[in-house]
């Protein structure tokens, strides 16, 4: 491969971002969003080109550097490029999603003021994501991994006049620092053990690495492979949003929708997911680290699709889903099916931007409304939009012959044919969650597209309140204007439709296209390790011959997923359409659980009640008895009053007079007459 062909496609993006960012007054609208969309276009037909060569020509793996940024005592710090299967997946993924949302940028934020400043902060979101991803050294990861989250911060908190978007920016930035330090105690650890921040060299220790343990007091001792992963794995949870570290997720949506379908699906929660199956090296040699991978995702893949039941704004149903489905993809990992994970995330990519496009479409529609109970009915006004939300609802719930159908139920047999411990945890739970993904996604199509509709008039002053208390609400999109009279949805323009369409065919047709060599082939080659004894898909690929993508979509059709997700339909539909007050009478029957989802099992009261006010209480304890008390009082006050008193007494000797001098000469003279006889 050519190295400045592949240099040149992070580079586009991060040259256009720059340009549209710093001269954004200068080239004007028009011009940011050209030279964006044209260097996005153009990284996206390269990093197609380059996964066609890869998996088509069998191009050989391209391990190389590109600058040297310094060396010193046998340690390289080093701009590098591994580009195998998995990365070209990654790349194709990562622009081609991009792309889309740039197009769609020009329709939903054409009336923001921020315009330009929105189309840099996007490009740089994308050359950040391809840096991390095309990395062949940690240093340069943790570059991507760091970059990524500082954009985030940017683009979640855009809006950065209204608090609500201030808040959740910081929120995110300071929940990705709590994962980000675990996560570089697993680099300094790699470090310390190898004396290399190559993958190359890493991975080529790891069966050392795993023969040593760690010293944690005199007396115990631990893994050191395991202390390595975890530490990795704990910056996964705060990038890729697994409990405790998910509670920046759902406030992200405080940001403009296109950011929301970016940061969701292709770029900085799939992070964590694509570093660990990148790590496979080292995780396959620690089944401690990848039983605790595994619960993690499972609880976070039941317990946080439970949310999306009770929540009403569209964007947050879908914030919630996006949880849950990266525990799907974590739960993979920790039954060491890597590709099954990276399966997943490629289809969920294209299905999630389309749902959060397609949701995007339908605030523009409803004048900036985001609250579903304040819809219904849109299904007549918005044919292409509801089509298209269709797609990304059946393949989000894993209906057979569509791209989820085949992703997410590799997964879950992948999890119940491993003997890992927690496997059986773990299947309960992605099995369940194949309910509770069914019942969420068709109560926001059954509320926002059919039945009743919900519409209201509203005056300057409602129309004002929505802006301050919901997510796209200020400054965005192409209907900005004050809306004094009734809601008449309408169909989205082109410049909208267009990515909806273009994603949901991907949404539709990839999975039938690409399971055979992804999940059951080959494809990844050495860019993924796994051990004989953990290669669950080894028995799970017995059961299919033949046609892949006909016979487990129709395998699909009798498998427990299949009828656990058409019953949380049928829920969905009796509770939402046949006899809507059913919904009040369950929520008023589960009165304790449904506060405690409503609550959001309390994780954000936790958060703000116990960790920040502790901390704040730690802060004043250190103000007042450290800086104003020890440093203020004693060393600095203490010690001028110290200085000040023995001055005084000073004083009180340097009289100026000469007989009180002769005085003290006596004394002194007698006193040193005494000590002397006294020694003789």
């Amino acid at each position: 491969m050519n190295p400045d062909l592949l240099l040149a496609i992070p580079l586009l993006p991060l040259a256009a971002g720059v340009i549209a960012g710093l001269f954004g007054r200068v080239i004007g609208r028009t011009g940011a969003h050209t030279i964006t969309i044209a260097a996005v276009g153009i990284a996206c037909a390269l990093s197609m080109w380059v996964l066609w060569q890869v998996s088509v020509e069998h191009v050989p793996v391209y391990d190389g550097t590109v600058y040297t940024w310094l060396a010193t005592e046998g340690l390289r710090i080093q701009v590098g490029f591994l580009i195998d299967p998995l990365a070209a997946l990654m790349m194709a993924t990562v622009t081609f999603v991009s792309l889309c949302v740039h197009v769609y940028t020009i329709g939903y934020m054409s009336d923001d003021p921020g315009y330009q400043r929105f189309f840099g902060y996007i490009s740089l979101f994308t050359f950040a994501m391809l840096m991390l991803v095309m990395s062949n050294n940690f240093m340069q990861l943790f570059f991507g991994w760091e970059g990524v989250g500082v954009v985030s911060y940017l683009l979640i908190g855009f809006w950065y006049t209204r608090p609500s978007a201030t808040f959740a920016g910081l929120k995110a930035f300071l929940v990705n620092r709590v994962g980000d330090f675990g996560f570089i105690l697993g680099i300094a650890a790699i470090l310390y053990y190898t004396h290399s921040l190559d993958y190359r060299t890493v991975f080529a220790a790891a069966p050392h690495i795993a023969a040593e343990q760690f010293a944690i007091t005199a007396t115990h001792t631990v893994p050191a492979m395991a202390l390595i992963c975890i530490g990795l794995f704990v910056g996964a949870m705060g990038k890729s949003a697994q409990v405790p570290l998910h509670v920046w997720l759902p406030d992200s949506m405080e940001g403009p929708t296109p950011i929301s379908a970016l940061i969701h699906a292709a770029t900085m929660v799939t992070a964590g997911i694509f570093m660990v199956a990148r790590m496979s090296p080292l995780f396959e040699y620690s089944s401690g680290a990848l039983s605790f991978v595994l619960v993690i995702g499972a609880t976070t893949a039941f317990f946080m699709g439970l949310l999306g039941i009770v929540a009403t704004d569209i964007k947050r149903v879908i914030a919630y889903s996006t949880l849950s489905q990266l525990g799907y993809m974590t739960a993979a990992l920790g039954v060491s099916d890597y590709s099954g994970a990276i399966f997943h995330l490629m289809t969920h990519a294209f299905f999630k931007a389309l749902l959060f496009l397609g949701a995007g479409s339908v605030i523009i529609a409803m004048h900036h409304e985001q609250d579903m109970r304040k819809m219904g009915g849109l299904g007549k006004y918005m044919p292409w939009t509801t089509i298209t939300f269709w797609v990304g609802a059946l393949a989000l719930c894993g209906t057979p012959f569509f791209s989820g159908g085949y992703s997410k139920d590799a997964i879950i047999e992948a999890v119940h044919a491993s003997h890992r411990w927690g496997a059986t945890y773990g299947y309960w739970c992605v099995l369940l969650g194949a309910f509770v993904t069914s019942l969420y996604t068709f109560r926001m199509i059954f509320l926002t597209f059919y039945g009743e509709e919900r519409f209201r008039s509203r005056d300057a002053h409602d129309h004002e309140a929505d802006h301050a208390g919901h997510g796209d609400s200020a400054g965005a999109a192409d209907d900005g204007d004050a809306h004094h009279g009734p809601i008449v949805p309408h169909e989205s323009p082109l410049v909208v439709v267009a990515p909806l369409v273009a994603l949901a065919i991907p949404a539709l047709a990839i999975g039938a296209v690409t399971a055979r060599t992804l999940i059951f082939g080959h494809y990844f080659g050495s860019s993924i390790f796994v051990l004989p004894a953990h290669d669950v898909m080894r028995e799970v690929a017995q059961d299919f011959h033949g046609s892949v993508w006909l016979g487990f979509a129709l395998h699909g059709f009798v498998s427990p997923p299949f009828w656990v997700a058409l019953a949380g339909f049928v829920t969905a539909w009796i509770c939402y359409m046949w006899k809507p007050s059913l919904a009040g009478s369950f929520a008023r029957g589960l009165g304790p659980l449904y506060r405690l989802l409503v609550q959001k099992f309390y994780f954000d009261w936790f958060n703000e009640h116990v960790i920040a006010a502790g901390t704040r209480l730690i802060g004043v304890g250190l103000w007042r008895g450290g800086d104003q008390a020890v440093i203020d009082g004693a060393m600095v006050n203490g010690s001028a009053g110290a200085v000040s008193r023995i001055g005084g007494a000073l004083r009180l000797i340097q009289s100026g007079y000469l007989y009180s001098y002769a005085f003290w000469m006596i004394i002194g003279l007698v006193v040193l007459i005494g000590w002397f006889l006294l020694r003789i």
